[in-house]
């Protein structure tokens, strides 16, 4: 006689819901393994330039507030990188402007000996095809932006010499005015970009460096859409329509952007992501922390080191709610179905304040596809997000810089 087992309903339903979920778990690895990935804004190199932090060891972010390296890097399954050179804005005056080059010098002479150091696994990239081949080489490609459009100051010979760097994004500004344009989180002074931004916008399109819209404020941008002779991105931000920031873009300017071809690399920085939470002893703490020390931009380098001690010992005691993946990938969601896939990628701000519940750092980057995956996202559409898009505006600028030189 033969005996069948019979397993109630309720066993039946779990072991047929773990298995979609070991399914879709792999479905999403093995996509994540075979996309070219690439996050397009990382604030890394204010760690690079630390004494004695080394980027081919693995930290812990909870206790070193690191968010990449190498290590976490291969786990994150990450072929290529945007490092942002970034100088905080400062005097519009001849000595300051002259800081900040020989600052964003020193970002590019750090970044050079770090990436040169380890020939193995890292390499300088510069253009669009270089993500393919470094990373079929089996090393990680690393591209350079440059985060605040201060460095060049009012000198349209210093774009040049950037390009010469290996500068291949621009963010015209960062949280104040320059004499680019206007910031999105400052007042108005030129109501857009001034007659000197008009010439930095077209010497970028000339030399092809790509024009980045984060920060700036809504009328820069559609002054930017206006003047740029080629697609434009957004390295670092999300859709306003679900989190009202003004470093969001709204559903006026993401239309705009349709137009113009770019792309708008979606943000994971939690107070882009959703409004926060009202935290009066957090708010209480920092605001008191930026009394003591005034701004972290003035600050020598004794003080900004007794600064991020504070810092980090009030971040622990008073902690944010961080945002989820979720909630980030409802940004994505809400883009597509307003511009289409072609129009948006992944742009994190990890050491710049990027961080979700549960993609904390670049380790956890495949939680991003495995999401993608549960919304009904095709192989092709994560591949396009992951990188594909970004490096489509990429050629287009080249391109079109290559022919214009002709």
């Amino acid at each position: 006689m033969h005996f069948r087992m019979i397993l109630p309903v309720t066993a039946l339903m779990l072991v047929s819901a773990c298995s979609t979920v070991d399914r879709t778990g792999k479905k999403a690895a093995r996509i994540h393994d075979t996309a070219l990935t690439i996050d397009s804004h990382t604030d890394t190199p204010l760690l690079l330039t630390r004494p004695g932090f080394d980027f081919t060891q693995r930290h812990n972010p909870r206790q070193e507030r690191s968010k990449i390296d190498l290590p976490r890097m291969k786990e994150g399954g990450m072929d290529g990188i945007w490092f942002g050179v970034f100088v905080g804005q400062g005097p519009r005056t001849p000595v300051g402007n002259r800081f900040a080059m020989e600052t964003a010098m020193k970002i590019l002479d750090t970044i050079d000996a770090v990436v040169g150091r380890y020939p193995d696994e890292l390499e300088i990239a510069t253009r669009s095809t270089d993500l393919k081949r470094i990373a079929g080489s089996g090393k990680r490609a690393v591209y350079l932006g440059m985060e605040n459009g201060y460095p060049v100051g009012n000198d349209l010979g210093m774009l040049d010499m950037y390009y010469g760097r290996g500068i291949r994004y621009i963010t015209l500004c960062h949280s104040e005015n320059n004499d680019i344009c206007d910031s999105s989180t400052d007042t108005a002074e030129f109501d857009g970009l001034s007659s000197f931004g008009e010439q930095v916008v077209d010497r970028m399109n000339d030399l092809g460096i790509m024009v980045d819209i984060s920060h700036a404020s809504d009328q820069s941008v559609l002054d930017i859409f206006e003047r740029s002779r080629v697609p434009v991105i957004a390295s670092h931000s999300c859709a306003r329509a679900l989190c009202d920031n003004p470093r969001n873009l709204s559903d006026k300017l993401l239309l705009k952007l349709k137009e113009n071809g770019g792309v708008i690399q979606m943000c994971i920085l939690s107070a882009y992501v959703e409004t926060p939470e009202p935290n009066p002893l957090r708010d209480s703490a920092f605001n008191a922390l930026r009394e003591t020390y005034g701004r972290f931009y003035d600050m020598d380098q004794d003080t900004r080191e007794a600064y991020m001690a504070t810092w980090l010992e009030a971040d622990t005691r008073f902690p944010g709610k961080l945002s989820t993946v979720s909630k980030a990938v409802d940004h994505i969601d809400h883009i597509v179905n307003l511009i289409g896939i072609d129009h948006v990628g992944i742009g994190t701000d990890f050491d710049g304040g990027g961080a979700l519940a549960d993609c904390y750092d670049v380790s956890q980057m495949g939680n991003i596809t495995l999401e993608l995956v549960r919304r009904g996202y095709t192989a092709w559409d994560i591949k396009k997000i992951w990188g594909g898009n970004l490096t489509r505006v990429m050629k287009a600028v080249e391109d079109a810089a290559e022919t214009n030189s002709l």
